[in-house]
């Protein structure tokens, strides 16, 4: 008869009542905090107190995403077998829960908040490369969030902006609301709101790039880190505007739900609503711009969303050589370096990720820096050399390092210096040297990774 290993509970009284979390080895992680509430397609409100003792023992829902409806390990293999297989997840549109992982001893700690990628539409804060207790063992306090995803997060009818003349980008907001949170209560779990560096991957990095600009923000983060996504809405998909693609897209969306406009889509079931969502896909060229988030008239806008609207703070920028379109990250990454070297009296310091996992040919593929930067490599399936965990261990230190001190130089890497000149390449051999701009162009051309 098979036996449920025990769990080491520990209580914490906050500001908004008593917690309960689990104490590991390395740790102490507080799951599936609700951070806030929200209704389809309207702004999340935030959690400001819970009766009792709040059980954040076990992770909560994660947005409603394809894996929900159909079996991840056939419709998304590569991914499924790199970082969930094994995992068990629920799903919910009612999904704005938040992690954290804290040193045992924290007190007035750094806080690392990242957000988690899956091109706006999938994706979750406690996937197996994400989980934070390596970090929290090195000193760092680690909080991840999950946030509404695809047709739940980002609708942009024109027929749903608000009295403010706000709409879409609900995703995004959850993001803020969880951003708040984070600030006002961290320190009821030994965390410094004055020393928090905002993080993501992907869509999590975008994300990033996109709240940086963001008014309500402003002045929140000492440093920023966008690994593998910068400046793709930025530089190269600009947003849409609701009331021209936004409203041709769900407009799609209705018919093929059978409904007859946006208020009756707010009603449909959210499997129905997916399907739909997807079927109006096939129907629209480049329709991953109508996926994506949208100019929401605040905290996105034409005007405030460019280069020079970055903030003067310090970031650490990373790309992988088998990245998601690696030639056009490459140089967007360069291009927010040379500017802020330029304009910024921060420093932007960049990292290329080279190593070639081992297993197959797929080389150092989009996320695959996530496993070293959170060493989670025992997590994965892959046989794992001497050599990776060298490198995992290299990664994590200079994250660490840039959390405690806006800096990634640490003695475990040779001298990093900021700027595009000479970037941090973490491989078999970690060394600080040019890009090569003709093996990211190769690379995209003959691209053989997932996306």
């Amino acid at each position: 008869m098979s036996q449920t290993k025990a769990i080491n509970t520990i209580e914490l009284t906050t500001a908004l009542g008593k917690i309960r979390g689990v104490e590991t080895e390395n740790c102490i992680e507080f799951r599936g905090i609700r951070y806030a509430t929200a209704e389809r397609w309207k702004m999340p409100v935030p959690v400001t107190k819970w009766d009792g003792v709040y059980d954040a023992t076990e992770f909560g829902a994660c947005c409603y995403q394809n894996r929900a409806f159909t079996d991840d390990s056939v419709t998304n293999p590569f991914y499924h077998k790199e970082f969930r297989k094994g995992l068990d997840f629920t799903y919910s549109e009612d999904c704005l829960f938040l992690n954290i992982w804290k040193p045992k001893d924290a007190g007035n700690c750094p806080v690392l908040v990242y957000i988690h990628g899956g091109s706006f539409t999938g994706g979750s804060c406690d996937e197996g490369h994400i989980r934070g207790d390596e970090l929290a063992k090195d000193g760092i306090m680690v909080v991840a969030m999950n946030y509404r995803l695809g047709p739940y997060g980002f609708c942009c009818h024109p027929d749903l902006r608000d009295e403010n003349g706000i709409c879409g980008n609900y995703g995004l907001f959850d993001q803020v609301a969880a951003l708040k949170w984070i600030k006002e209560n961290i320190a009821d779990y030994g965390g410094d709101p004055d020393n928090m560096t905002l993080s993501g991957e992907s869509a999590g990095a975008m994300s990033v790039d996109i709240q940086l600009s963001n008014p309500d923000l402003d002045g929140m983060f000492k440093g920023a880190v966008l690994m593998s996504g910068i400046g793709m809405q930025r530089f190269i998909l600009k947003p849409i505007t609701p009331e021209k693609n936004g409203k041709d897209f769900w407009d799609k969306i209705i018919a093929h739900a059978g409904v007859n406009n946006i208020e009756e889509l707010r009603c449909v079931d959210p499997k129905k609503l997916f399907e739909a969502w997807e079927a109006a896909q096939k129907e629209v060229k480049l329709a991953i711009r109508c996926t994506l988030p949208a100019y929401d008239g605040y905290i996105l806008k034409p005007e405030t969303f460019n280069i020079k609207s970055f903030p003067d703070m310090p970031y650490l920028l990373g790309v992988t050589t088998n990245d998601m379109f690696p030639y056009f990250l490459m140089r967007n990454t360069k291009k927010l370096a040379n500017y802020a070297s330029r304009n910024f009296k921060n420093k932007c310091f960049i990292y290329c990720f080279g190593r070639a996992l081992p297993g197959d040919d797929v080389g150092a593929w989009h996320a695959s820096d996530l496993l070293y930067a959170f060493k989670k490599l025992d997590f994965n399936y892959r046989n794992f050399e001497p050599v990776d965990y060298e490198i995992a261990d290299k990664m994590s230190a200079s994250l660490v390092a840039f959390v405690k001190n806006q800096n990634p130089n640490n003695e475990k890497v040779p001298r990093w210096d900021s700027g595009s000149e000479a970037p941090m390449h973490f491989d078999v051999v970690t060394e600080a040297k040019k890009l090569d701009s003709k093996l990211f162009f190769r690379n995209t051309v003959k691209h053989n990774g997932p996306i």
